[in-house]
């Protein structure tokens, strides 16, 4: 079962949490419907991901095969042989349908919305693994586009608008961890030689500017969010404050990635460093008093 679960990439599901955010912000978090509708936003997404997993890794077999960390992987190590991979893709593609079809009075009206991001995302994610993940920044821009889909369709699924800033704030968050993974397969490159195309078009100092002006953009985005007068209304204009937290995040970090050179991917980080983990806590703790306990 754990080669199944390590051809899926269960741990990268957490990226689909995304799709919660119009929910969690606009305070129905509560709203049992709502809350449903996320969840099966979520699951979808989950199951597409998995899927582009699948085929990614299929494509890739003979490169990670040279990879030293992807060289693991249950296809490129012959854990799973390429037909039991193509079983569990047909598998998943088909649950997906199916759910999506006995959705129909779930999402009513919203459905073919949720089901347009979700299209688009599938079809994105093919041209990133079959050509674009090779062209140097569009590679990132994709990655971060997928995101600010993930939320698009957590929005649509609940029938919850958007602000513009939440969506720019999505969009630069994602390209700090896009660009911090890329900065990781540099440093690694430079042990073991490159093993992904794109690659030509970065280098160190590019990602560590790169990275610092992304950093700089999501502060500055979620700022605007707070400051923002529907943000202001809905909430407490104490949000405001929740700032100091982020700022510390990112300047985290920025420390583990440029001062101990940290080459794992940002999610990694995440999952270990414990300051940034106490960090998400305090803002996560900051807004539910902020969202669910105004007075």
């Amino acid at each position: 079962m754990k080669k199944y679960l390590k051809l899926l990439r269960v741990e990268q599901w957490v990226k689909n949490l995304f799709v919660f955010l119009p929910l969690f912000f606009s305070g129905n978090i509560t709203h049992y419907d709502l809350l449903l509708k996320s969840v099966f936003a979520f699951i979808i997404f989950s199951l597409v991901a998995s899927s582009i997993y699948i085929i990614n890794d299929y494509s890739d077999i003979e490169s990670d095969r040279k990879h030293p960390e992807k060289k693991d992987r249950p296809l490129a190590s012959g854990e799973i042989s390429k037909s039991k991979a193509k079983i569990i893709l047909v598998i998943l593609l088909t649950l997906i349908f199916v759910l999506m079809f006995l959705s129909r009075d779930f999402l009513l009206d919203n459905l073919w919305k949720f089901a347009s991001i979700v299209g688009f995302y599938f079809v994105m994610n093919l041209a990133y693994t079959f050509k674009l993940k090779h062209v140097a920044i569009v590679d990132v821009m994709i990655i971060s586009i997928g995101f600010v889909l993930r939320v698009l369709a957590g929005g649509y699924a609940t029938g919850i608008l958007i602000s513009q800033w939440a969506i720019l704030l999505t969009f630069v968050l994602a390209l700090v961890l896009a660009i911090g993974k890329r900065r990781g397969e540099l440093i690694n490159a430079q042990i073991s030689g490159r093993t992904r195309k794109s690659l030509d078009g970065y280098n160190v100092q590019f990602a560590d500017i790169a990275l610092s002006i992304s950093c700089a953009l999501a502060i500055v985005c979620y700022l605007m969010f707070t400051l923002s007068p529907e943000v202001q209304q809905r909430f407490h204009p104490r949000v405001f404050y929740t700032v100091i937290f982020v700022v510390f995040a990112f300047l985290r970090y920025l420390q583990q990635t440029l001062v101990y050179n940290k080459t794992e991917s940002p999610t990694k980080i995440i999952y270990k460093d414990r300051y940034i983990q106490v960090t998400l806590v305090l803002w996560l703790a900051a807004f539910l008093l902020q969202i669910y306990f105004k007075k």
